[in-house]
């Protein structure tokens, strides 16, 4: 158990649809002896119900929920009237990025102990600062801006499947397609690499080659090769080839200094 911090219990409310998910966060949650669990929302209705019934310290707000999204649930409280709020995320990108500029704070799943744990610091913190109310405002303005693109297309025989992006590893040109990998199958799509880039770039995916897009979340490790390529491999264990003329985007990316 993780002993109690100075001052009055925090009451923390999740708002989860994943029932592994819920479980885990309750699980970590309950590690701490100064947090009491106000309850827990399924779905954005039951979210905005809560908020308003429980008055929670803190809501670990998934964003992508039933019903009603993260942000339409701020949007029906009313970010003047939300308690603290770190946002639950699996994989969005663009999430992330308002997050990060704003300053507000947020959680990967799985979300690990020790995240966690400096999340809810945080909340203990900011009890006695002033309300964050122009940054959660400024990042919802933000997050309204941006596309709602989840999932692409992909034609498989007579058939046409829609593979999320999430799942997407690599993307490689071949002659008039693209190649993308997902899930441990790959799709052959008729479209240009240049195309994908653009389409997929503000999810974390970088050219690495001339003919391959790679998401950077899942490259594990660089090993250098000769004049500036490196050996990409990927948290699958996937291997990819580098060109040299995008070494500085790929190191830039992946916040490498001069040292590395």
């Amino acid at each position: 158990m993780i002993p109690p911090s100075d001052g009055a219990p925090l009451r923390v409310l999740i708002v989860e649809d994943e029932p592994p998910a819920r479980r885990r966060l309750r699980s970590l949650l309950e590690r701490h002896t100064d947090v009491i669990i106000a309850g827990e929302a399924t779905h954005g209705g039951e979210a905005v119900e809560l908020i308003e019934r429980a008055h929670p310290d803190l809501v670990l707000l998934d964003v992508e929920l039933p019903v009603a999204n993260g942000f339409e649930v701020i949007d029906a409280v009313g970010a003047e009237r939300m308690p603290d709020v770190v946002f639950v995320t699996a994989y969005d990108h663009y999430a992330i990025r308002a997050f990060d500029v704003h300053a507000l704070d947020y959680l990967l799943k799985p979300v690990e102990p020790e995240r966690l744990a400096t999340a809810l610091a945080r909340a203990r913190a900011r009890r006695h600062e002033s309300r964050t109310v122009p940054k959660l405002t400024r990042a919802m303005d933000d997050m309204r801006q941006l596309p709602a693109l989840r999932r692409i297309p992909v034609r498989l025989g007579s058939r046409i499947l829609f593979v999320d992006i999430a799942d997407i590893e690599y993307v490689q040109a071949e002659a008039n397609y693209v190649r993308v990998h997902a899930g441990g199958r790959s799709y052959l799509v008729r479209e240009t690499l240049n195309a994908f880039e653009e389409k997929l770039r503000p999810y974390g995916f970088l050219r690495i080659h001339r003919g391959t897009l790679a998401q950077s979340e899942r490259i594990a490790e660089l090993e250098p090769l000769f004049h500036g390529e490196y050996l990409v491999k990927l948290k699958g264990g996937t291997k990819l080839r580098s060109g040299r003329s995008y070494r500085d985007q790929l190191r830039a990316a992946l916040r490498l200094d001069d040292r590395d």
